[in-house]
């Protein structure tokens, strides 16, 4: 039987490191596909607002995305036909901080006080979400609960009901809403993340409450942007798997080079999230390019399945479903399997 023809593949990923943004800088999906008939396009590409919504909905037919966990779990609740074959764990700065006037110095101390809550009108607040967690489980560990901190509601919008922009006119700093409300002191304690975090609190003259990316706990470091799942259309993964392996091969090929290459992958990391070398070694640590590789590891499945769990309890998702039937492990063990007997692609851009 013939196999179902493809002319289209999309792709799409966040400006965050993951092999996968390493491939499509590197222009490897392209070469990759280049001596067949299918047309290779980045949602990037597009100027057309139902395709970009794929980038969340991941309702494009054909399409491959990597990013923040949740938008790819609020799809797949809602009912949009995908499957996990891979999973990249990389551990960033996470953090819960306070001005030093607070008196805020650990995590007991959050009892009774006013945290921030990002509130951002948007299909599916992700932001909202890394926070609420980020507070949940550590007041948990003080034997506390968010019923003992005040929440605040932080819009993304200016006193006059108009969105916040920045002075060019684009959109605004992710935490300009957070940091004004604690410069302001309308809350004692926020959550922040990656170079973005570390530069507010920098700014405001913050100290860190919690630091939860260097937590020893894998499930308090679970969070939007850990681990980072790749999601491919389960119908092109039925039909044409050959198309998903070669696709994901180029992936882990990036992953491989990332660990063999330091230098070019914290360059590749600083190309593709626009911060500097220096803050990306800051905020990711000194051996970001040994994390960036596309695995299915145990540990991480489990603290996945805690996270979508956690999110329906939440009501960030309707219902919590089952996070191993969700996982497809075949492409990748294929794929293993493959680079195991063949060379390895590892040249990229110097």
């Amino acid at each position: 039987m013939a196999q179902p023809s493809v002319d289209t593949l999309w792709y799409t990923r966040c400006s965050v490191p993951t092999p996968f943004s390493f491939a499509a800088q590197f222009g490897w999906f392209e070469e990759e596909f280049a001596g067949d008939p299918i047309d290779v396009r980045s949602l990037r590409e597009s100027g057309n607002v139902d395709e970009l919504a794929s980038h969340f909905e991941h309702s494009l037919p054909n399409s491959f995305r990597q990013g923040g966990s949740v938008p790819a779990i609020w799809a797949r609740a809602r009912g949009a036909d995908t499957r996990v074959i891979a999973l990249t764990w990389t551990d960033e700065h996470q953090a819960i901080i306070a001005l030093p006037a607070s008196g805020i110095r650990t995590a007991a101390d959050l009892k009774g006080r006013r945290i921030g809550l990002p509130k951002h009108d948007i299909t599916i607040d992700h932001n909202r979400a890394s926070a609420l967690r980020a507070f949940d489980l550590v007041l948990a560990r003080e034997g506390l609960s968010l019923a003992d901190v005040e929440m605040i509601d932080l819009p993304d919008i200016d006193g006059d009901g108009s969105k916040r922009r920045g002075l060019s006119g684009q959109r605004h700093h992710t935490y300009t809403s957070e940091a004004h409300a604690l410069a302001a002191g309308h809350v004692e304690a926020i959550y922040v993340k990656d170079v973005r975090g570390q530069d507010v609190a920098h700014l405001l003259g913050a100290q860190i409450v919690v630091d939860i990316g260097n937590d020893p706990d894998p499930l308090l470091r679970t969070s939007n942007c850990t681990p980072r799942p790749l999601t491919v259309s389960a119908a092109l993964l039925r039909d044409r798997p050959d198309i998903v392996d070669r696709f994901l091969a180029r992936v882990v090929a990036a992953g491989e080079w990332a660990a063999a290459n330091p230098d070019g992958a914290v360059r590749g990391i600083a190309g593709e999230t626009g911060w500097s070398e220096p803050a990306v070694r800051r905020a990711f640590g000194l051996n970001v390019h040994r994390a960036l590789g596309a695995d299915l590891d145990p540990e991480a499945i489990e603290a996945f399945a805690e996270f979508v769990s956690w999110l329906a309890a939440r009501s960030f998702i309707a219902a919590d479903f089952p996070v191993h039937e969700w996982i497809d492990p075949a492409p990748l063990a294929r794929v293993r399997a493959a680079r195991a007997t063949a060379p390895n692609i590892l040249h990229a851009i110097a």
